[in-house]
């Protein structure tokens, strides 16, 4: 997930929000951005929207009728400093980052949601003006790529360059990729928007109280069984009957892709994906197929998690749930000394960006009515670093939070870059995530007692199994999915909760028996409208897995950890960790990884085993 957002609410003028539940922390918990914007009525959001048009139009109006600098190698970096600057100028397009991140806080806001309407088409228009630009460069003859990408003076866009060459095959003319941009926001943003706005607005009632979805949904796995059975089933009762509209939805998107997929001459539905996260596709292939030869890992797991729960089989409900009696609350603020304490022992820098943080109020705590459920960090080029949380005094939200600060840290430091490799592709993002999430659990696992330590254990296991094992049998729901809408038309929501079903039992193995009704979860996985982002989960963590053995065998590794996170998008993925000693080309890289996520399962039935006695 990308860098994701004073007591003031943000947007106060115009913004009525539930209030956040009742606590005593010393943090502010809701975003601040009243040093950008008064609400999401501010009159400025227009002005600077319309100022980033102006920006691309001047672009266009220098170079989009002059191709002097297509042949001319002194006139092409000329224009490509030009280019850097105007991405610069144009940063995150901080009004729609504000109105789109503020409609995430507070979904039932009509204002918020009409000016994203309103302002967001400008912005694609504006983009729309510079699209010339690559495509242009594409169409450098290959007799003459190799000297550009020879030539010195251009070092610092060789990457940009490389990327752009090797991609054009897929490239359309520039009014066909004028209508893709413009008609994005109708055929997917807003069919993905709506439904994300409409499953804000649902309420669970559980124990005579009404709770937010987003905030029911998280306190599931924190239940004892009877109760965790019972709020679960009201949340996917809640979800069917959201399921005509999400059928549509997904139908839509789905069709969506496919028919830019067969216009930009891709032959799988993953392969978009895989390239504008600039990982080489057969090295992610091999990772979907290794983990999924590999289920059998998770088998043992869920097996033993059963045994451990004292129960004869698990439903869907219970798959994230922990073992042992010593479930503890953790409060915001504790949640903090705990992640501070970490980051600290690593690098004091990176216990300064969360204070920072907290400081300046670009972290959004609690769940509420209206606010979307999950967690995500978003940042870049003149827009601050935040993070949403739905944090609900669970030791899982310290990991959440740890997760998020993995990206925040990315973000911040990736700002060292030029503006055209600022930031990170997304399978990138993950290892930074995952690696911060091993030191608080390092950090938490420290000041535990034995059978503490077996929980924590058990969990930790879990959360490698969940993001590798659970993010690969969705990328198989994803390839099927898409694969039926394309050969078949249309899916129904019944026959897509049933593709859900298949490949979670797939990875939960025959311990788990699902309920026809589980299948509707697939309307609450935000990440399947993401198509395929969900691969970069399970390489994050093996790639993370790597990295957090390799500091802790030598503590100075933690400079070269800085590094791979300082060089944003300005090499390869795989480039990125070969230059710090990791090569995750090796065949046996991800197996490797895996085997010792089987050791960790070795180690807690041990564990368990001699507790037992």
């Amino acid at each position: 997930m990308p860098a994701k957002k004073i007591s003031k609410s943000a947007g106060a003028k115009d913004s009525k929000r539930t209030p956040s539940p009742k606590n005593t922390t010393k943090y502010k918990t809701s975003w601040d951005f009243s040093d950008m914007y008064s609400g999401p009525s501010d009159p400025k959001l227009e002005k600077d929207t319309l100022a980033i048009k102006a920006d691309c139009l001047a672009f266009a109006k220098k170079y989009s009728s002059n191709d002097d600098y297509l042949s001319d190698e002194k006139k092409l970096l000329t224009t490509l400093n030009d280019y850097d600057k105007l991405i610069e100028k144009i940063g995150s397009s901080l009004p729609v980052w504000y109105l789109m991140n503020m409609q995430n806080i507070d979904g039932e806001n009509n204002v918020i949601t009409a000016n994203v309407n309103r302002l967001s088409p400008i912005l694609t228009e504006s983009i729309n003006e510079i699209l010339f630009f690559t495509l242009k460069l594409a169409k450098i003859p290959k007799s003459n790529q190799t000297s550009v990408l020879k030539n010195i003076s251009l070092k610092k866009y060789h990457y940009l360059l490389k990327k752009t060459f090797d991609n054009a095959k897929h490239d359309l003319s520039e009014e066909v990729e004028k209508v893709l941009n413009l008609k994005s926001q109708p055929s997917n943003t807003m069919w993905v928007d709506g439904f994300e706005k409409t499953m804000s607005k649902q309420v669970v009632v559980f124990k005579g109280k009404k709770l937010p979805i987003s905030e029911a949904m998280s306190k599931i796995s924190s239940l004892p069984t009877k109760d965790r059975h019972e709020l679960h089933e009201s949340c996917m009762l809640v979800l069917k009957s959201l399921s005509d509209f999400a059928e549509s939805e997904i139908n839509a998107v789905y069709t969506d892709k496919k028919i830019e997929d067969q216009l930009r001459g891709f032959s799988k539905p993953y392969e978009a994906s895989i390239l504008s996260y600039e990982n080489d596709i057969k090295n992610i292939e091999l990772l979907v197929k290794t983990v999924t030869d590999n289920f059998s890992i998770a088998h043992r797991f869920y097996k033993l998690k059963a045994k451990a729960l004292g129960l004869k089989e698990l439903t869907y409900a219970d798959r994230a749930v922990g073992i042992g009696k010593n479930v503890k609350k953790v409060s915001f603020d504790k949640t903090v000394e705990i992640i501070r304490s970490a980051f600290g022992k690593a690098g004091g820098h990176y216990a300064d960006i969360l204070d920072t943080m907290l400081k300046n109020g670009r972290i959004d705590v609690y769940p509420k009515k209206g606010k979307r459920a999950g967690a995500y960090c978003w940042g870049g080029q003149n827009a601050p670093t935040i993070i949403m949380l739905n944090h609900i005094d669970s030791i899982t939200c310290v990991m959440t939070l740890a997760h998020e600060m993995g990206h925040a840290i990315h973000t911040e430091l990736a700002r060292e870059q030029p503006a055209i490799y600022e930031n990170y592709t997304m399978s990138v993002a993950e290892v930074a995530s995952t690696f911060f999430e091993n030191l608080a659990f390092e950090e938490m696992f420290e000041k535990l007692n034995d059978k503490e330590k077996v929980v924590a254990l058990h969990n930790q296991i879990a959360d490698n199994i969940s993001t590798i094992f659970r993010q690969v049998a969705c990328f198989n729901f994803e390839l099927e999915l898409h694969t039926k809408i394309r050969e078949k038309g249309f899916l129904s929501a019944s026959e897509i909760s049933a593709l859900h079903n298949k490949h979670m039992s797939a990875y939960l193995g025959p311990v788990a028996k699902l309920t026809e009704n589980d299948g509707y979860f697939f309307e609450a996985w935000g990440h399947i409208r993401r198509y395929f982002y969900v691969y970069s989960y399970a390489y994050g963590a093996l790639v993370s897995r790597s990295l957090y053995e390799k500091c802790k065998a030598d503590k100075s590794f933690y400079a070269k950890v800085d590094s791979f996170m300082k060089a944003g998008k300005s090499m390869s993925p795989e480039d990125i960790f070969k230059s710090i000693g990791v090569d995750v080309t090796n065949p046996s890289f991800y197996l490797d990884g895996l085997k010792s996520i089987e050791k960790d399962i070795e180690r807690l039935e041990k564990l368990l085993k001699k507790s037992s006695k």
